[in-house]
């Protein structure tokens, strides 16, 4: 994620704010996904969307990576949050107020 530029935000928020889905689960890297997060957050409240954005801290090539529980996590959790962007990690959901 360290090579996403703003751009490549604008790419993400055109498709969340197209999306006829109400509820969006993005995987994205750990580097920049709070920036992204923040890009994010005004276009999912102004559309009335839910958006969750995980990832793993450990690749999923390595044994154990946390990936697989953070994404079922972020499915399991998308459809009870309010619209906005969310970051969910470790069995735990991260808002911005």
């Amino acid at each position: 994620s360290l090579e996403l530029t703003k751009g490549d935000r604008e790419v993400l928020d055109a498709a969340v704010r197209a999306a006829p889905q109400q509820y969006i689960v993005i995987t994205h890297g750990t580097d920049t996904l709070n920036v992204t997060a923040k890009a994010l957050q005004r276009t999912a409240v102004a559309t009335g969307k839910t958006v969750v954005l995980t990832g793993a801290m450990k690749p999923y090539a390595f044994m154990e990576s946390d990936g697989p529980f953070n994404l079922g996590a972020a499915f399991t959790v998308v459809t009870l949050l309010p619209p906005g962007c969310h970051v969910v990690f470790h069995g735990r959901v991260f808002s911005d107020p």
